[in-house]
């Protein structure tokens, strides 16, 4: 630049960025022969339109500013010593980080059976509606009126709780005693709170849950809804702080510590003795699981090529989903909620064993220049693998040897405060996690709840095996479009769907509404719950896809020193979005179509979004965050030849503080030249 001209015309150097700068991870700028040296190699050719790292300075020398480059490209020098995936011992922890996604994916589906609804009826109305049928006399000849605070109820009234139709409780024995008559209407519902004592039918196999234990119906109702977004606050809460801690102590001494903790407040809960005590526990282990899905999460990217990342992640996916899908036997095969907690948690007591089984990452004690610890677990590695020292062709020990005398540098997340990418990156990942998991509860309540009647999706196991289902699918799904587009443009697909799905059930079943009042139309309501389920299908699908995949791009290209503070925000906006779940429900599904309306234009956000994101595939992870800093988006189309473009490259970026400094060497311009090299008018 003119500046620059001037300056070098002047006898000086390149400005130096300040120290706050270089704190915050930008890097110096250096000579011409400096800027054009690359990070090591790169793991594979980048995909159209997709990110890359830019162009560093040169190494330095041992003992300067920064470490060696070749120690921090770590997916081009280190892994490769350690024989990549292909070594016996990274395979072994690859499968330690896939075993505990099996209790992990019991413990945040347990909810849907601990806290289940059930039928509920006043206690002694089911047994007189089997013995007098649907006589109203006989009915309360050996009725337990005592059981009533207020009127007695009518016939139809009194067997029936708010929850719907008898399940499967002890209150309909079926044979040939005479069916009870259909739910009554709202009206009539309220009279079943009238009594003090109720008996249940619980849907999921249990004999008992935390609902049916204290009586949490009627006016007791809310308490249901405080326990379930009591697990999810907890597992927000857990991702923003155990994340920050990851970064700075290590992920195996946070993973250790949540998994002691998990243990202790999750066998806890199973011995509470009030709805308080069980709500303020599975706070506590919300926020314990949330570290140990936040660790394992990372230590599973931090061990793979590039090339493996994402198929590593998806196989964990898998197992997490075979846990849901085992928890319907598991409770019917436990029948109280107290033993299928205690069977929940124990399975973590494995988890232990980890202590001296699984080691620190390797990559983030370099990445934090551990290079003392990182030296001792690289050796252990190559015994491990049985690595020879004359396979290190790139001398990765000689110059872990060199560096062994500088001190670590471990940084926190609030640094990509002072970033001009990364930060934006991180935020729009965020978003399109809250909205993907946000929205996803809106499609699920449009074919499960209230508006459509579907009677396939009546039946408890319907409902919960069709939800896994369109999981199990969408995560298929999501591995042939990121193995075809990347990762960008599968998010982007998913994005646009979910997009289509909101809008179309928002706008087109409402003109569907209106043309089937109309009998010459041919719409009827039948057509537009058909269309509500089809919609409700598509959004569900999609928005899990999107959602997941946002969860797995930010751990992509946050950089090793802030990786899990990065992707705790990502999955603490998750969270977010999944508890405006219970908080609709708590208000009685008030403000639900606005709801629906608020994220449907997110997801418009989104999709503008997602287009100012690098691609990451192929791509080796960032170490430090200048790596991050310089992860950016490159132009879908090439310059044209002679065109300048509107925003500066990375490597002409210069520390415009030495303004000052050209006018103090004014004698080195020509007469009438402006600051930026200009004449004037």
């Amino acid at each position: 630049m003119a500046i620059d001209r001037r300056r070098e015309a002047a006898g000086g150097g390149p400005g130096r960025l300040p120290p706050a700068a270089e704190e915050n991870g930008a890097l110096p700028p250096g000579g011409d022969a400096a800027a054009s040296a690359p990070l090591g190699g790169r793991a594979g050719p980048s995909s159209g339109g997709g990110g890359d790292i830019q162009p560093l300075p040169a190494p330095h020398a041992a003992g300067g500013p920064h470490p060696s480059l070749l120690l921090l490209d770590y997916d081009g020098s280190v892994l490769p010593f350690l024989g990549g995936l292909g070594g016996g011992y990274q395979k072994t922890l690859v499968l330690l980080t896939w075993i505990p996604a099996l209790f992990i994916g019991f413990s945040q589906f347990s909810d849907s059976f601990l806290l289940d609804q059930p039928n509920f009826w006043c206690r002694g109305a089911g047994r007189d509606a089997e013995q007098a049928g649907v006589t109203g006399a006989g009915r309360w000849g050996g009725g337990d009126l005592a059981n009533w605070t207020g009127p007695p109820p009518t016939p139809s009234s009194a067997a029936w709780g708010t929850a719907g139709p008898l399940g499967n409780g002890s209150g309909a024995d079926g044979g040939d005693a005479p069916p009870l008559p259909s739910p009554p209407d709202k009206g009539d519902n309220a009279s079943n709170c009238d009594c003090h004592a109720w008996d249940y039918g619980i849907r999921t196999g249990l004999v008992q849950n935390v609902v049916s234990k204290w009586d949490l119906v009627c006016d007791n109702a809310w308490k249901v809804h405080v326990a379930k977004f009591s697990l999810l606050v907890g597992l927000i809460f857990g991702y923003l702080i155990t994340g920050c801690i990851a970064d700075w102590f290590g992920r195996r001494p946070v993973l250790l510590l949540c998994v002691i903790s998990i243990l202790i407040f999750g066998l806890a809960v199973a011995l509470s003795v009030n709805v308080t005590m069980f709500s303020t526990l599975r706070f506590f282990e919300g926020f314990c699981l949330a570290g140990v899905i936040l660790t394992l999460y990372a230590l599973r990217i931090e061990l793979c090529p590039p090339g493996k990342r994402f198929m590593i992640t998806m196989v964990a996916s898998f197992v997490a989903m075979a846990g849901q899908f085992l928890m319907p036997g598991l409770a019917a095969l436990c029948r109280d909620w107290q033993v299928l907690q205690a069977l929940i948690i124990c399975p973590f007591l494995l988890m232990l064993l980890y202590w001296s089984i699984f080691p620190e990452s390797l990559r983030w004690l370099v990445a934090t220049q551990q290079f003392e610890s990182a030296k001792k677990l690289l050796l252990y590695f190559t015994q491990k693998n049985h690595v020879s020292p004359e396979s290190d062709i790139k001398g990765v020990m000689p110059e872990l040897e060199k560096e062994l005398s500088r001190r670590p540098r471990k940084v926190c997340i609030v640094k990509v405060v002072g970033t001009r990418n990364l930060w934006k990156n991180i935020v729009v990942l965020c978003v399109n996690s809250l909205t993907g998991f946000g929205i996803h509860h809106c499609f699920a309540r449009s074919m499960m709840g209230h508006e459509v009647k579907v009677p396939l999706l009546e039946n408890f196991y319907a409902d919960y095996y069709t939800a896994a289902g369109i999981a199990l699918a969408s995560c298929l799904a999501m591995c042939l479009a990121v193995g075809a587009l990347g990762r960008r443009g599968g998010l982007l697909l998913f994005m646009i769907l979910t997009a289509l799905a909101s809008l179309l059930q928002l706008g087109l079943l409402n003109l569907i509404g209106k043309y089937s009042q109309h009998p010459d139309s041919g719409m009827s309501d039948s057509v537009k719950d058909k269309f509500s389920v089809t919609f409700s299908i598509v959004g569900m699908f999609a928005s899990h896809a999107a959602g997941s995949l946002s969860v797995f791009f930010c751990a992509e290209i946050t950089p090793t020193v802030i990786r899990c503070g990065g992707l705790g925000l990502v999955l603490a906006s998750a969270g977010f979005g999944m508890l405006t779940a219970p908080i609709i429900e708590l208000h009685n599904q008030k403000g639900y179509f606005l709801h629906h309306v608020i994220f449907a234009c997110c997801t418009l956000i989104c999709i503008i979004c997602l287009l100012l994101l690098p691609e990451s595939r192929d791509q080796n992870l960032p170490e430090s965050i200048a790596d991050g800093e310089h992860y950016t988006r490159q132009p879908l189309l090439p310059p044209r030849r002679g065109e300048q473009p509107l925003l500066l490259t990375n490597a002409e970026l210069k520390d415009y503080s030495g303004l000052h400094d050209v006018a103090a060497a004014g004698d080195g311009l020509p007469d009438g030249a402006t600051a930026n090299g200009g004449r004037p008018m």
